[in-house]
């Protein structure tokens, strides 16, 4: 299953910073558009993941398959 969300990436002097709206604490920054691009992606990678430990802890005995 892939996921798709909302890059906004705004210039700041030398920086390019990138956020996505539906993910509190997704964030990048690069020297460049794709670097920004890149760096918002590995953290919206590393948000989900530690989400998806989260649910998987709090339900323990309990198996939810991938879509």
């Amino acid at each position: 299953m892939k996921n798709e969300f909302t890059a906004v990436i705004e210039r700041d002097s030398n920086w390019y910073v990138a956020y996505c709206p539906e993910i509190e604490g997704a964030n990048g920054q690069g020297k460049s558009k794709e670097e920004a691009r890149n760096s918002l992606t590995e953290k919206i990678s590393l948000i989900l993941r530690d989400h998806q430990q989260t649910r998987s802890s709090r339900h323990v005995g309990v198996s939810i398959p991938q879509a």
